[in-house]
Parts: structure tokens; sequence; C-alpha cells
């Protein structure tokens, strides 16, 4: 079992070229988008503090104890909006860098979006840019887990503390590369960066769910056309049971996309196929979603 422990525009009229205006504006200073990562760093911060058993606001100098676990979450966020957006660019699609949103919870933050602002063309495009981001966020998590585990500390201990955290099928195949086969009474004890891995994961399979308009559901609806809605039906379904049996926040998170809308919309040139490596990604990156997929979080 794992655990998480202590060692966890301007209107403008004249005669200027408008290409050098679009340049203006493209490169003007995203001011929200800094000021949102920065205040996301130091939730963060504090999150990753709190985590190890030390409360920032009655010790400030500590908070510098939170970095493990800040620098490798956010690492892993940055690299999973940062895949949507270099991917956009390259198919001149209009996008916003990403928006970091912090919040007051144990991570300390909600994670991270872009908007964009041009409409998908074809599948191709869908899937390239839904599929970048959890590949991307993947890439940069594999290794820093790998690291975190092998800080991780392997305890025997009959008595709980810390948060009793779920797994998936990747996290337990990492968890054996590094430690080998443990004994039922063995708790792993998460290091920071190890937690942050953890929550990567547990990231890109939400992300990945074949639904409305999360990234699973752009590759899905790549991927399947209109057979989508099935698979979007089936996913709610299974949520319910999960939610109801299980982790309690798979009902919220139904209730969620039922809400947003479980169908993915169709792009512009809908009958445009995908290519044969294009659809290779795009079951790729489903089995990601099996694979990354935790039942019972917490």
């Amino acid at each position: 079992m794992a655990r998480a422990g202590h060692y966890q525009e301007m209107n403008y009229r004249g005669s200027c070229d408008p290409l050098f205006f679009n340049m203006i504006k493209m490169h003007r200073f995203p001011v929200a988008n800094v000021i949102l990562f920065l205040i996301t760093v130091f939730s963060t911060l504090v999150a990753g503090t709190l985590q190890q058993g030390i409360n920032p606001l009655e010790y400030p100098l500590s908070i510098w104890r939170g970095i493990p676990f800040s620098f490798t979450l956010l690492m892993i966020l940055g690299a999973h909006e940062f895949g949507h957006y270099f991917m956009s660019r390259r198919h001149h699609i209009d996008v916003t860098l990403p928006y970091f949103i912090p919040a007051p919870s144990f991570i300390g933050t909600f994670g991270a979006f872009i908007k964009m602002k041009s409409p998908i063309m074809d599948r191709r495009i869908l899937l390239d840019i839904g599929a970048a981001g959890p590949l991307a966020g993947l890439i940069v998590a594999v290794p820093f887990l790998l690291v975190g585990l092998h800080l991780s500390e392997v305890r025997i201990e009959t008595v709980d503390s810390g948060m009793n955290l779920g797994t998936s099928l990747f996290f337990s195949l990492l968890s054996w590369i590094v430690h080998g086969f443990l004994p039922d009474e063995a708790n792993l004890v998460l290091h920071p960066v190890a937690f942050s891995g953890w929550i990567g994961l547990l990231v890109t399979s939400l992300n990945l769910l074949p639904a409305g308009q999360l990234d699973g559901g752009h590759v899905a609806y790549a991927v399947l056309g209109s057979k989508q809605r099935l698979v979007a039906k089936g996913v709610i379904a299974v949520l319910i049971v999960l939610g109801i049996f299980g982790w309690i926040g798979w009902l919220v998170w139904a209730a969620i996309l039922v809400f947003m809308g479980i169908y993915h919309p169709p792009v512009v040139y809908d009958w445009i196929p995908l290519d044969r490596r294009r659809k290779n990604v795009g079951w790729i990156s489903l089995a990601i979603f099996v694979l990354t997929f935790t039942p019972t979080p917490f």
C-alpha cells in the first residue's frame, strides 16, 4: 500500500501593418498567467510543507521544505499543459498560455488549463492536441516517480499513519521496479517527489477519461468518431458504481461530466480520417488511461 506520509486590444485605427500589430498582441506580457503561476508556486510550497508536519504559518522560514513537492508537481502539470500549447501552435490554433489554478487544498492546486480560441478543423488535429498533454506529462512524471520511489521508505507498520493512497497498474509496476515485491504488511511511505509523481499519474488518468471535452474525450472522438458516445456512457456508469462501492469522489466526477456534457462535439471537417500513426497514438493514449487509472485513489 502506498502512503503519503511526513516524507512527504487596444482598438487600433491607422495605417500600420496589421501583421505588425498582431505580433505586438502576440507578445503582450501574460500578466494574469504569471500572477496565477506565482500564487500556485506559493500554495504548493505551503502544501508540501504541511505534508511534512510543519505549519509554515508558525515557521515561515520552513517553507523551503515544500520545494521537492512543489517543483515536481508544477513540472508535471506544466509539461502537460505546454504539450497542448505547443501542439496547438504547431497547428496554428490561437491558444493562451497555461493558467495555473492555486487552491487551499492538500496539494495546493486545482491543476492548470489552456484556452483554445480557434475551432478544431479535423480529427487529426484533435488527436494531436488531445494526446500531446497527457503524453508530455507522463514523460516528465516517470523519471520523477522513479527517483521519488527510490527516496521513499518501506516500513512494516501495524498502526496507520499519514494518508492511505490507492494505486494504479502503472504505479505498481514502477514500485516493483524500484522495490520489488512488498509483503502485505509493508507500507511504502512516499517521498514528496514520489507523491507528486503519484498525483501526476492521477491527473493523467482523470484528463484521459474518454468523455466530453477532456483530453480523453478528444482522443476517443478522434479515434472512434460517433462511437465515443457509447464509451462515454459506459465511463459514467463505471464511475457511478465505483462511487457507490469505493471512493465517493467518483460520484462528484460523474456529476461534473454529466453537467458539462459527456458527448464530444464534431470537428469542422469530420469526414477526414486519421492516418495509421495517429490511430496508434490514440490507442496508446487510451491504454495509458487504463494503466494509470486508480479505482480508489484515497
